[in-house]
């Protein structure tokens, strides 16, 4: 809000605290100067040059935006220009008071403007000067009202258009940024999707584009203005008086030197705290990540330690930054009184004994400098969002720039006039290019003949997939050539190319529109008849005809609302409709169950007939009927032939048939799965693994492995889990009472803080006394009584100095101490918290590690809004306030009632613009809510959008979105422009009343002019105040918010207690246990039925085995037996008692557990030892021989630092082999009764897996042993061994009698077979 100077200068908090917030808001970027200088300067070439953000702006936007910089620049000058009204008004002040001292003796009278005495001499003063009388105070005023209203009226019509005309030119501009953007996202070739994630695109889209649009926007306005204030504001002190105007000069440098200190101690120690922080998160990072090892090994106690160890250092800093602003705070405003003291004594000076300045220009000089100091420093945060604007500038210009590598929007190529559909590989090598070292085709050449079916079949990885993306011409090869009936397909025209080709996936990507509307758009403009014949070829007619809405039924997002089966059949009816010559289908049945598979295969054998078919095999009775098939290995087509002629051959497709028909589990097994057990290539399984990472065998749009785990779980629980996110996001805000019993052992440091504020509040009114009185004295007539009283104000204002400083700094430092201890506090609590939550909390998405840590960070770092600091700003704004109306009304109440007319405006306008910064945003980001369905749903589905050559109708359709917000955006522009420039002008009028009126009581009311200054400046300072104490309402209901969510996660009650009071425990454990018809399904799941019945037990002393596929339920035991789940039927007995009854820090101390994947902590090698008993602290020789079973301590001794070596995070310093052996000797410390074996020995090469397994051998003596079996040579010697399947176990024995049954386990140990 625009305040006049002289109220600024009592409000000089709000530059000095906005000064630290500012820097407050800054710290990230501080943060990263702290962490690495190299990113700043990376960052600066990174970013845009700033007139670079005008390219897309027309004439008319350049006109609109040259006038609104006019009048910002006009509207910079109002301040300084009333400066000059104020003095003269000063002046006519104080001759008036003069006169009227004078004339108080009866012997005077008035007489031509001269004072004479009865006798008619004139009245001399003691310097000889005649005193100048008949001052019409009320004619005077009256003209100087209307001065303030001529000037209100002027700003209020340029601030308006200052506003409008910079808001429309940025928002024309930002329209055609996103439209280009678009549109060249929408004209990028495949291969540059998969380096860039969707979701990115999608943030960019939004974010970044509305960053440039503040860096354009009105931001450039306000500081325009702010700088021409800073212009005018130092010429109006020249032109006063230009020896005070360089004395005041001469001290600012103290204050900017000062705020610049500040800036950077506060800066460093941000950087410390956060790096401390960090170090917390990390840790945090690193236990929720490996929650069940955590779990399991009962270490939650040691983590809280541990975590909260950084905290602790966090905390100092945090206390340190906080007196450092205190400090810096403090002196700021001993040095801003110190200032006045100086300027008002050198000032007076100047007024009284050399008369160079009138009082009237000594103000004018004093706060014309100030006002050009202070907006010098509100210009700064407009710097901030042109730096964002031009980083954020610099991406998405980037994009614009870049030409594609094929232009699906070209006119360029050849359209050929018949096209007969023969299709050949001419020696092509190819890889993606966001995984250029794995090669995916290695000069494969094949024939394809027209109008035959070609089936290829071969093991995940070795490119059937990426054959077919290339017919597509998604990307081209890097060697060699496809050609199309002998044309090279880069030489034809994309467009033309794919409309030529019909494509059906395995997960089909439907749009959410209406049946009909998703087959048009294989091929637009088509009619109904057409639309119900290709259905009807596809085998969909009928169930589209029984639903509702017939052919206007909506599919859903994603096409959710339909089964795998109907998708399938309305992607097939899609494809036909183009009337392809070239039908793709890449594993088109796999998704489907029995029943829709053979309609679906139906459907695709009529649609077969007279077109050249491309068939990616994936059942073998999919392949019955194809012409020719061929085998595909490495990136190559090994054979080629009939079926016939490939059985003879016993090559690839042998394998494939052989292992389909092994009968029993494996009927229904992915051909590329048996194929690539049958090869049992590591290295092949490794790259079909790697290449899951950027497209999923399941899809062929682009998108992280965990959407399309999503896209599945959806399907069953869309409905469901918007409820449930819905409830997420609606928290009551809590009730503060509770926040504050969080801090209640700080009440001390709160108290004291108060107190500071307390005062500091109370220095805008004692100011606005001491300012008046500097006023009053002017008028004084005794020289020496002048003087005296004038070196007394000074001698105040140096005293409100120094107990200033010491009052700010008690109030910083005594609130940063509570509210870093607070902070402290709810993150242990928080964390602790979390640590007691059961494993299936763990499984939820929302409940992520990522998600955790960031909640620890940020949660209880915004509950310090609602105590600390924040108690501190509304304590300090109350009693400026109360002094404030104090003060107003005991000198004049008149007066003080009119201002206050104003005052509720002046109010509204301090909230208008807390509600400006905050509020807006939220609407922009609901307008465009709509065209991020559109960027998103087109962005996720580019494959299918390709190939359907459907590019441009969603660049239309999203550009037609945008038309909404642009509207919106304009009429938002003109609401801001007349809220800003009524908020303006509002206080130029309060002071035309004010003044009118104070000029009123002066003459009728023989009130002193002092006091008039005295009322109006103490209530503006405290309407100022008002405004600024309702603008921290966001961190307040922020802060209540997050509150909440914390409250939420304390008071939850965990399904499984980890309480060491809760359930029982017993002297001699056994280790006897039994599993009695188990049935589980994982939460997050609870579709897929994981364990189905199991029953199985085991003695104390013997070893279990357990065997089967991979998915069969055999991990999800051990998890039963160490209470992460509990069974949802059935019990765990553990030495004859139900597992639930048993107290789980109790049962889990007595197993030991060593996984596939064993998780070490990023701590020493002797560390992660102990971590197997955190009951007890483990000393260095039972270390050693844990070690020496574990055959570790040789190895160890190798190593220089011995067991202090570090094993990185993770363990990543360490080879499989050596982390596994620490796995093992960590269960070992415990000394368990139980030992759980899952795959320990899966991921070691034959050399290691030999010490390893002697390792487990020796551990297994004497204890319960349970073990998941990885290969088969390592259970022969197991008591029992159980074979497992979909949740089961379908035979249980030992080695021999097995082998003797002849049943499935000696299938699968002569088969040879991998198991999982």
């Amino acid at each position: 809000m625009r305040t006049p100077a002289w109220a600024r200068a009592g409000n000089m908090t709000k530059s000095i605290t906005f000064k630290t917030d500012v820097d407050k808001k800054a710290l990230p970027l501080f943060l990263a100067d702290t962490e690495n200088g190299d990113k700043k300067k990376k960052e600066r070439m990174l970013s845009v040059g700033y007139f670079q953000l005008f390219r897309f702006a027309t004439r008319t936007d350049t006109l609109m935006m040259v006038v609104g910089g006019l009048c910002a620049l006009i509207h910079g000058a109002a301040s300084p220009l009333m400066l000059l009204v104020y003095s003269r008004m000063t002046n006519t002040f104080v001759s008036y008071e003069i006169e009227v001292q004078a004339l108080k003796d009866e012997n005077k009278i008035c007489n031509n403007n001269t004072i004479y005495w009865k006798n008619d001499s004139i009245y001399q003063t003691a310097e000889n000067g005649s005193v100048y009388c008949g001052v019409d105070i009320e004619a005077e005023m009256t003209m100087f009202a209307y001065y303030y209203i001529w000037i209100g009226l002027g700003v209020m019509f340029v601030s308006y258009f200052q506003i409008v005309f910079w808001m429309l030119a940025a928002s024309r501009q930002t329209d055609t940024m996103r439209k280009t953007y678009f549109r060249k996202i929408m004209q990028m070739e495949i291969g540059w999707f998969d380096c860039n994630s969707v979701g990115e695109l999608n943030t960019r889209m939004s974010d970044d584009i509305n960053k440039i649009n503040n860096a354009i926007a009105d931001q450039v306005s306000i500081f325009i203005e702010r700088m021409s204030t800073f212009v005018f504001g130092f010429m109006v002190g020249f032109i006063g008086g230009w020896k005070l105007t360089l004395v005041v000069i001469a001290v600012s440098p103290l204050i900017g030197v000062a705020a610049g200190l500040m800036a950077m101690a506060v800066a460093r120690l941000t950087g410390r705290e956060l790096m401390s922080y960090a170090k917390a998160g990390a840790v945090a990072d690193e236990v929720l990540s490996s929650i069940r090892t955590v779990a399991a090994f009962g270490g939650e106690e040691k983590e809280t330690e541990r975590y909260d160890k950084n905290l602790a250092e966090a905390q100092i800093w945090g206390v340190k930054k906080g007196t450092v602003i205190g400090v810096f705070q403090g002196y700021l405003w001993c040095i801003v009184f110190f200032c006045f003291a100086l300027a008002f004594w050198y000032g007076s000076k100047l007024v009284i004994e050399t008369k160079e300045l009138s009082p009237g220009t000594l103000i004018q000089v004093f706060f014309g400098v100030l006002m050009a100091a202070m907006n010098l420093g509100q210009a700064s945060p407009c710097l901030e969002a042109f730096a964002t604007g031009r980083a954020a500038a610099k991406n998405i210009f980037d994009t614009i720039d870049r030409e594609p590598e094929i232009d699906c929007f070209s006119k360029e190529g050849h359209i050929l006039d018949k096209v007969k559909g023969d299709i050949e590989f001419h020696n092509v090598s190819f890889y993606y290019p966001s995984r250029p070292e794995v090669k995916i085709l290695n000069d494969l050449s094949m024939q394809i003949k027209a109008g035959e079916t070609t089936a290829f079949v071969g093991p995940s990885g070795s490119g059937k997939s990426t054959t077919i993306q290339l017919i597509q011409r998604f990307y081209d090869p890097k060697e060699g050539m496809v050609t199309l009936d002998g044309h090279d397909i880069r030489t034809l025209n994309i467009h033309w190319l794919r409309s030529l080709i019909g494509i059906v996936e395995q997960e089909p990507v439907l749009f959410a529109t209406s049946i009909a509307e998703n087959i048009k758009f294989g091929r637009p403009g088509v009619a109904m008849e057409d639309i119900i014949q290709a259905t009807k070829e596809a085998n969909a007619y009928n169930f589209i005809m029984d639903m509702p809405q017939k052919f206007d039924t909506l599919v859903g997002e994603g096409g959710g609302q339909l089964s795998g089966g109907q998708k399938q059949r309305i992607a097939i009816a899609r494809a036909l409709i183009r009337n392809p010559r070239l039908l793709l289908l890449d594993m088109a049945t796999s998704a489907l169950d029995n029943e829709s598979e053979a309609v679906v295969q139906k459907a695709l054998e009529k649609v077969c007939m007279g077109r050249t078919t491309i068939s990616i095999a994936h059942r073998l009775s999919t392949i019955r009927n194809a012409d020719i098939i061929v085998g595909f290995e490495h990136g190559q087509a090994v054979e080629k032939g009939t079926q016939n002629e490939l059985m003879e051959r016993k090559g690839v497709y042998f394998t494939l048939v052989t292992l389909q028909n092994q009968g029993t589990a494996n009927t229904t097994k992915d051909v590329s799965e048996a194929l690539e057990e049958s090869f049992d290539l590591k290295a092949m399984s490794r790259t079909s693994s790697k290449r899951g990472s950027v497209r999923l065998r399941s899809q062929s749009m682009l998108s992280s492995l965990s959407d399309s785990l999503m896209i599945f779980s959806d399907k069953q629980c869309s409905t469901k889990k918007t409820c449930e996110d819905d409830a997420e996001e609606h928290i009551e805000p809590a009730p503060v009472p509770r926040i504050l019993k969080y801090n209640q052992p700080e009440w001390p440091y709160m108290l004291l803080g108060s107190l500071g504020a307390a005062f500091n509040g109370a220095v805008n009114p004692i100011y606005a006394i001491l300012f008046s009185q500097i006023l009053g004295t002017f008028s004084i007539s005794d020289l020496n009584e002048q003087r005296k009283e004038i070196n007394g104000i000074c001698i105040l204002f140096c005293i409100l100095a120094v107990t200033s400083f010491f009052f700010q700094f008690l109030q910083g430092y005594a609130f940063a101490k509570s509210g870093e201890l607070l902070t402290r506090r709810l993150r242990k609590l928080g964390f602790q918290a979390m640590l007691r939550q059961e494993i299936g909390w763990f499984d939820d998405h929302r409940n992520s590690p990522g998600a955790l840590t960031n909640r620890l960070a940020t949660d209880a770092s915004m509950v310090q809004g609602a105590t600390g600091s924040q108690i501190g700003m509304i304590v300090n704004s109350l009693t400026s306030i109360g002094a404030s109306f104090i003060i107003a009304l005991y000198f004049s109440w008149k007066l003080t009632l009119v201002i206050l007319c104003f005052l509720p405006l002046i109010g509204l306008c301090g909230v208008f613009q807390a509600k400006m910064l905050t509020g807006f945003a939220n609407e922009d980001k609901k307008a465009m809510e709509g065209a991020g369905q559109v960027s998103s749903e087109a962005l996720a589905n580019i494959r299918t959008i390709a190939g359907l050559a459907k590019e441009r109708s969603f660049v239309d359709s999203y550009e037609q979105k945008l038309v909404l917000p642009f509207k919106s955006e304009r009429k938002r522009a003109n609401i801001y422009g007349l809220c800003f420039s009524f908020s303006q002008c509002v206080i130029f009028m309060a002071y035309a009343a004010s003044f009118r009126y104070g000029g009123h009581l002066v003459v009728s009311e023989g009130l002193q002019y002092l006091i008039v200054f005295r009322v109006i400046t103490a209530v503006v300072t405290s309407g100022t105040a008002l405004g600024k104490a309702s603008s921290f309402t966001p961190d307040y209901a922020k802060a209540k918010i997050a509150a909440a969510r914390l409250f939420q996660l304390l008071d939850r009650v965990p399904k499984i207690s980890l309480s060491h009071a809760d359930g029982e425990k017993w002297d001699d454990f056994k280790g006897e246990i039994e599993f009695i018809n188990c049935n589980f399904t994982y939460p997050t799941r609870p579709d897929v039925q994981v364990l189905n019945g199991l029953a199985v037990s085991v003695k104390p002393g013997q070893t279990l085995a357990f065997v089967g596929n991979s998915g069969c339920g055999k991990s999800t035991s051990v998890q039963l037996l160490e209470r992460f789940y509990d069974p949802d039927e059935g019990r765990v007995m553990i030495d004859g008692r139900p597992s639930y009854a048993v107290n789980v820090p109790f049962l889990r101390s007595q197993i030991g557990i060593v996984s596939q994947e064993p998780v070490l902590f990023g701590c020493s090698i002797a560390e992660n030892i102990q971590y197997g008993d955190n009951a007890n602290s483990v000393s260095m020789e039972a270390i050693v021989t844990a070690a020496k079973k574990a055959y570790l301590h040789d190895f160890v001794m190798t190593l220089p630092n011995k067991y202090e070596t570090q094993v990185g995070a993770q363990g990543s310093q360490l080879s499989r082999g050596q982390k596994q052996r620490i796995a093992i000797a960590r269960a070992i410390v415990r000394n368990p009764k139980v030992l759980l074996l899952d795959e320990a020995t899966s991921a070691l090469d034959t050399e290691s897996e030999q010490t390893v397994q002697a390792a487990l051998d020796e551990a297994r003596k004497g204890r319960t042993c349970i073990t998941i079996a990885h290969r088969l040579s390592t259970i022969q010697n197991a008591d029992i061994i159980a074979v497992m399947s979909n949740g089961s176990i379908i035979e249980q024995d030992s080695h021999d009698n097995l082998m003797a049954k002849r049943g499935a386990y000696y299938k699968l140990v002569t088969t040879g077979a991998p198991i999982s």
